[in-house]
Formats: structure tokens, sequence, C-alpha cells
């Protein structure tokens, strides 16, 4: 049994979205177990306990981090998880764990690959090791996959319509293929498989 954390912040819904079609591509491998965290469940610690859902990203095999792209950055609730997880840091428990990143925002470009640094950053704070979205770009349009072009992490972008609408199918499918990768990467990794 491979387990994936995917942890997000959504301001609006849009990014929750993505999460979930992340969750939804790494479902489709068999024996893979999806934990769907958002931010708001991983308080700050108290005293020794961490409390919240902390230990589900404690027990994954793959940790995925994604939040909407504010102001060129993650955001500050993202933010405040990252540096919450200090205790984790501390120890390297974390370390030789499966990790990767996703953002959206309203533009286009709108500086998500700061955003997807920013995560990348954390994570090798953490030892962790990233994954990239692994998927080729497929043209511009609203219905091709991995039509921001990236490679680092997942990106996707959604206009002012509600989260029924936006991020578009393309975007969707490409969230969900990254799933898939992980997925199947985390069965490699568990397996001692590393070809």
């Amino acid at each position: 049994m491979a387990k994936i954390a995917i942890v997000y912040h959504s301001g609006f819904g849009h990014t929750k979205v993505v999460a979930e079609c992340i969750a939804r591509g790494a479902q489709e491998v068999g024996g893979t177990a999806v934990s769907v965290v958002s931010a708001e469940e991983l308080p700050d610690p108290e005293g020794e306990s961490m409390g919240g859902r902390w230990d589900e990203l404690q027990d994954a095999d793959c940790i995925v981090f994604g939040c909407p792209t504010y102001m060129g950055s993650v955001t500050a609730e993202m933010k405040r998880v990252f540096e919450a997880s200090s205790k984790f840091w501390f120890a390297q428990k974390w370390r030789d764990k499966l990790a990767a990143g996703f953002t959206n925002a309203a533009a286009t470009s709108g500086d998500k690959l700061n955003t997807l640094q920013d995560i990348f950053h954390f994570c090798m704070q953490h030892s962790m090791l990233w994954v990239s979205q692994g998927v080729m770009y497929g043209g511009d349009g609203e219905n091709d996959i991995n039509r921001m072009g990236s490679y680092m992490g997942c990106m996707a972008q959604s206009g002012d319509d509600s989260p029924e609408i936006t991020p578009p199918p393309g975007d969707r499918q490409t969230a969900e293929l990254f799933g898939k990768r992980l997925a199947e990467l985390a069965h490699r990794y568990t397996s001692g498989d590393r070809s």
C-alpha cells in the first residue's frame, strides 16, 4: 500500500479542485491510499502535540503541497503550515519521502513558477525527494494537457468563474495525470523498485 497525502490551501475553492483531481488520478492506481488535507486541518503545535491531521503526513510515502499563487508566492496559510512543520524538520522525520507541488492562479503566469520553487525549497529543507510533473506540453487550449508548460510541478489557471467551471478540463486532466504519476512512483519507491 502506497500512501499519498495532498496538503492544500484554497481561498475560493479553485485550488481545492486541483487537489481533488490529483487525488482522483492517484486513486486510479490500485493499492493507493490518498488523504486530502486542508491547511486549516494542520494546526500550529501545542507543546509536544501536533494535533489535527499531522499524523497523516507523517505516515505518507509521498506528500504533495499546493496553494494558489498570491502576490507571486505561496499563501500565508501555506507558509504557516511550512513553519509549523519545523518540529518534523528538526528530527528530519520526512527525510527521503517523495514530495511534489502544485499551484493555481487567475493569470496564465502570475509568477506561479515562484510558488512551485517556494514549495520545492521547503521540501528540500526536509530532505525530501522531488517528483516533477512528468507530462509534456500539449498545446495552449483549455482542453490541452500541461498547457502551462510546467515541468517542475502541476500548474492550473482559474478565471473568475466558480470552481464548478474553472479550472478548465485540460488543467483538471493534467492534475489527474500528475496524481497518477505520483502514485505509480510511490508504489515503485515503497517496493524498492528504483528502475
